[in-house]
């Protein structure tokens, strides 16, 4: 149990240190066998169980997909929809800002890649329209994190994997909490223009909501074909990968003939090199869980979870286990490969929906992209807008109190999360 204890100080000690996390993952994993005796061979067994899982197959899929539609200009199509939606309201840009993100999230499904995406066309554009550029830059890095809540999601692929969870049900349960977030959203920069006096982008035109629906319907076919074939049954989660990946080709190179040969083989480049990095810490990640299981390190939080809450709330005990993984998420990315097989048992010892804590971890995930020391996110938005990162930071607070007051919400009504799955795949 000392051991395994001081090997997790080792890992948080490399990682903040500088080290590439699969690195710090090996080395903590190595330090831990050699320090038990345990059988060498069993870590790069490990490695290669834990990235043999058949839903892995879906990653490099979707982050092949998002990356075709990231390079071939839809988020423009998606801001100017999105600016004949909610335009006309006060603080016009910034409801455009939280509307576009939700839906070329729910086409990406990473924050990053929404960020980068959208973060060029919306930043400059509320810095023109008068907006001050550190609020321009947070309100994106934070609208951003709306992607891993909508289908389809990179976090949650890699949630079911370590789980054994359905993707089908994730990605159902995840629709009520992205579009509560970014309601969400939208009410925060609906009381800062009453107080700032923000007033509207552009005047409210069915006109101009059905030329520029028109111009992103395909875009939008994506997500609702891939959700409507999980939750049917017309698509294991690989075959919806394949098919969003041939979806996003046909689109950019076809439809809109907005990307040549040159640009498709730099997407693949990209998504071969995220997609290696990714599963390489999935492998090493689970190796660490079940070095931590075999140490017996989940019955000891567990049982250090019952010592500290008072009472016998599960409530309680979920706020513990999430307080552990936002202090994680503040280091460590992407933080469910991680942090998923040590607190699992612990969940489930608890009697936790694994379903309804799979969105907690993709809630959580969100709130550590955008808090301090590396707020990724932020440090994306604030190089867009070229603004100070912690003026960015400063400027972020209302958001950031708005998570976490989400995340408290979603955690005592499961049902925004269960519901949906509930009602679709019974």
């Amino acid at each position: 149990m000392i051991t395994a204890v001081l090997c997790l100080l080792l890992l948080f000690a490399l990682i903040s240190l500088g080290l590439p996390v699969f690195l710090s993952v090996a080395s903590a994993v190595v330090v831990f066998l050699i320090a038990s005796d345990g059988w060498p061979l069993t870590f790069p067994q490990q490695m290669i169980a834990g990235m043999s899982n058949f839903i892995l197959l879906a990653l490099p899929l979707f982050i092949f997909a998002g990356g075709l539609m990231n390079a071939a200009d839809i988020s423009g199509r998606i801001f100017r929809f999105a600016r004949a939606l909610v335009g006309f309201l006060p603080g016009g840009l910034g409801h455009v800002n939280v509307v576009t993100s939700m839906f070329f999230g729910g086409l990406i499904g990473t924050s990053v890649a929404d960020l980068a995406g959208t973060g060029s066309i919306v930043i400059p554009a509320m810095k023109d329209d008068g907006y001050p550029a550190d609020f321009a830059c947070a309100l994106t890095a934070s609208s951003s994190g709306i992607g891993p809540m909508i289908p389809p999601s990179s976090p949650m692929i890699l949630y079911a994997a370590v789980t054994g969870t359905s993707l089908g049900a994730l990605f159902l349960a995840g629709v009520i909490p992205g579009v509560l977030l970014g309601l969400s959203q939208m009410a925060i920069v609906a009381v800062l223009a009453r107080r700032r006096g923000w007033k509207a982008f552009a005047p409210f035109s069915l006109r101009e909501i059905g030329r520029s629906a028109r111009t992103a319907m395909l875009a939008f076919g994506m997500p609702v074909i891939i959700v409507g074939g999980l939750v049917f049954g017309i698509f294991t989660p690989t075959e919806a990968g394949a098919f969003a990946a041939v979806y996003g080709m046909v689109i950019a190179l076809v439809v809109y003939r907005s990307l040549n040969l040159v640009d498709l083989y730099r997407v693949a480049v990209r998504s071969v090199t995220l997609t290696g990095e990714v599963m390489f810490i999935v492998g090493v990640s689970v190796s660490l869980g079940r070095a931590l299981a075999g140490a017996r390190v989940p019955q000891a939080l567990a049982e250090a979870i019952d010592r500290v809450v008072i009472g016998d709330s599960v409530h309680m005990r979920l706020f513990a286990i999430i307080i552990l993984a936002i202090i994680a998420g503040m280091v460590l990315d992407p933080l469910i490969p991680i942090v998923v097989p040590i607190v699992l048992p612990t969940v489930l010892l608890f009697g936790i929906d694994p379903i309804h804590f799979g969105i907690i971890m993709v809630t959580t995930v969100v709130i550590g992209q955008v808090t301090p020391p590396l707020a990724m996110t932020l440090v994306v938005g604030a190089k867009i807008g070229r603004v100070d990162v912690f003026d960015a930071l400063k400027a972020n607070t209302p958001f950031l109190l708005g998570m976490i007051v989400f995340l408290i919400v979603l955690v005592f009504v499961p049902e925004i999360a269960t519901w949906l799955p509930s009602v679709l795949m019974n």
